[in-house]
């Protein structure tokens, strides 16, 4: 009886470890991911904030994650209120699609209607994800002035996390 007891030990032991070896082998259920920090969103916003001031221009700044959650936004003196949910709704294209805000204007101007329906697009320059290591981190959107000085103000923003 003890043997008999002993090898069913012996049995539930090997099923165990063999268990504990395979699930180790396996890759996580879950990954991880970077994300825009508080720090990481004021460093973007400072940088295009420098610009429009070098600009003399009158924009607002949205920093978004990268589902498109506002992290934080800049509305510099003089700006017109509108522009405030155009930034973020720029942004949040540019973090949703993983590209410019800027390619579905494009395709609306060049005869594909069909953009207008996409949910959650704000077809306009001035939005343009921030990029870490290849992956989509969050967005910036710059609203208030002509849409290539928008663009250029997000881009020195995004400068500010490439480096």
């Amino acid at each position: 009886m003890r043997k008999h007891m002993n090898r069913i030990v012996s049995v539930a032991l090997l099923v165990f470890l063999s268990a504990m070896i395979a699930s180790a082998a396996e890759p996580p259920a879950v990954g991880s991911k970077q994300v825009v920090t508080l720090a990481g969103a004021r460093a973007v916003a400072a940088a295009a904030e420098a610009e429009a001031r070098k600009q003399n221009a009158a924009v607002v700044i949205a920093v978004v994650d990268d589902g498109g959650a506002l992290v934080l936004l800049e509305r510099l003196d003089g700006t017109q209120i509108a522009s405030s949910e155009v930034a973020v709704g720029k942004a949040r294209t540019a973090a949703i699609f993983r590209r410019p805000s800027a390619v579905f204007e494009e395709q609306i101007r060049s005869g594909r209607a069909a953009a207008l329906a996409l949910p959650g697009a704000t077809p306009l320059q001035g939005g343009l994800p921030l990029i870490v290591d290849g992956q989509v981190v969050g967005a910036i959107g710059v609203s208030g002035e002509t849409p290539k000085q928008d663009e250029d103000i997000a881009r020195a923003g995004v400068a500010a996390i490439a480096q």
